[in-house]
């Protein structure tokens, strides 16, 4: 009965995904009469790649995965950050699934062919185990390298701070400081903050706009704050330099107490280890008195 059950259950998500697949849901009038009236959106800066042998094999349950709300907005926005398209993430976690779902299967019967039966819960068991963590893996390393990129870009920016005060105490103009100080940075956050500064130009929009927008779609409410305080000097002449100087040292003193947060749990996480080697040891050593005692009862 159970494995009639766990036939029957895969075979109905099948179906089900077939079925959206081939006529997939139409969405209501009113969203579609909203997305007429409503103002378009600008354009995104980041990027995204759309390609991959994932891409292509797992494309077919793109659209069933998009119609249970995945991926959620958070993991929409990391995806972003990391330049992946969600069509190529969809894909990526249906690949891996299936693939998890399918390979202890594979090999279940490789052992049968061999003489070899393991009965069918254990090989059961394995691939849902498997499946789901082929599901769930693409997640977490998402979000592990969207807050290692954001990290990066945090620390890119502090550097980007002292190099428009010290151009504006140099007596250049707002946007001349911005377009000079990009120029001299490398890696990724300078490129996604050259990108932006580029795009304001093409689009002859301000620069404070894109540096903003740019900070939304981070994440990174440094870069939001930045583009204000810009914002405030190229509409209202304000003095920013102070205001800089103190947005580049509260970044490093966040960096700061971050490298000091991690250096402290790596301390933590060595104390396992140590506490196992210790007892091992014990057992090395008390071992053979125990026994010794024990054999002379």
């Amino acid at each position: 009965m159970i494995s009639a059950l766990v036939w029957g259950a895969g075979l109905g998500v099948g179906l089900w995904a077939l079925v959206v697949y081939l006529f997939p849901p139409r969405p209501p009038l009113q969203a579609l009469v909203d997305q007429l009236h409503a103002t378009p959106s600008p354009a995104p800066i980041l990027t995204a790649d759309s390609g991959g042998w994932a891409l292509r094999m797992g494309r077919p349950f793109i659209r069933p995965l998009a119609v249970v709300g995945l991926p959620t907005r958070r993991l929409s926005n990391d995806l972003a950050v990391i330049g992946k398209s969600i069509d190529h993430h969809l894909a990526e976690k249906a690949t891996l699934a299936i693939t998890g779902l399918v390979l202890p299967i594979l090999v279940h019967l490789v052992l049968l062919v061999a003489d070899v039966g393991l009965g069918w819960e254990i090989p059961a068991v394995v691939s849902l185990l498997f499946a789901l963590s082929g599901f769930l893996v693409p997640d977490i390393s998402v979000r592990q390298e969207a807050e290692r990129r954001r990290a990066t870009f945090r620390h890119a920016l502090s550097a980007y701070l002292n190099l428009i005060r010290v151009l504006l105490a140099g007596g250049a103009g707002v946007d001349g400081a911005l377009s000079d100080a990009v120029s001299i940075g490398r890696g990724w956050a300078f490129h996604q903050l050259r990108r932006a500064l580029v795009t304001a130009k093409l689009t002859r929009t301000t620069p404070w706009s894109v540096l903003g927008q740019l900070g939304s779609e981070l994440d990174v409410h440094q870069l939001s704050e930045l583009a204000a305080s810009v914002s405030l000097a190229g509409t209202e002449g304000a003095r920013v330099r102070a205001s800089l100087a103190a947005k580049a040292a509260a970044l490093r003193t966040r960096e700061l107490t971050d490298a000091e947060g991690e250096a402290q749990a790596a301390t933590e996480r060595m104390s396992l280890p140590v506490v196992l080697l210790f007892g091992g040891f014990l057992i090395f050593i008390g071992f053979p008195a125990l026994a010794s005692v024990l054999g002379g009862l």
